[in-house]
């Protein structure tokens, strides 16, 4: 069995912004990524409930990074455990990771990708049509190609290449709509 991948809202930027959120059907496991700015909540609940999924029912929530726009309504899932690039989260207990990959069920594993930040984590899931990667190393299908907030080029360069090198038949960026790889993408 393989994992469905449900986009719930195209994020953007501009004068306003929003984080792209996702949802990841894995046999039992839910998994929401990026559950962060939108115009309003119903953004993410209306899907959802369109897919009949109850916030509630969310088993694990993946924070591809730390910033506000990625991170704002995790909050929503009660009691999903929380995943970001350096532990896994439930109730009150830290689980350190220790590893630059890990496994969150059976199609999907994280993967630590340093670039847009230096704490940014890269969603991987094994589906009928490919591997898709969920990632902030793109904010949309055109990049941009220089990251302003990337601490470090050189990092962000490596880490994108690392992804592409995985041969993905699909990114989704932080916020923008799903892109398939092209030879023109930033590297």
């Amino acid at each position: 069995m393989t994992a469905e991948v449900h986009v719930l809202t195209n994020g953007y930027v501009g004068d306003r912004v929003a984080s792209t959120v996702t949802l990841i059907r894995d046999g039992e496991s839910l998994i929401i990524v990026d559950p962060g700015m939108v115009a309003h909540r119903s953004a993410i609940l209306d899907p959802l409930t369109n897919l009949g999924v109850d916030p509630g029912a969310v088993t694990d929530v993946v924070l591809s990074h730390h910033h506000p726009d990625h991170t704002l309504n995790a909050a929503l899932f009660p009691e999903a455990r929380v995943h970001d690039f350096m532990a896994t989260y439930v109730a009150d207990l830290w689980i350190d990771r220790h590893d630059d990959e890990s496994g969150l069920s059976d199609s999907v594993r994280l993967l630590r990708t340093p670039g847009h930040s230096d704490e940014d984590i890269t969603t991987l899931v094994r589906t009928d049509s490919g591997l898709i990667v969920l990632t902030h190393l793109w904010w949309h299908a055109d990049g941009p190609a220089e990251d302003p907030y990337a601490p470090d080029r050189a990092v962000l360069r490596r880490s994108r290449e690392q992804v592409l090198g995985l041969e993905p038949s699909l990114i989704i960026p932080g916020h923008g709509a799903p892109f398939a790889p092209h030879a023109d993408i930033p590297c």
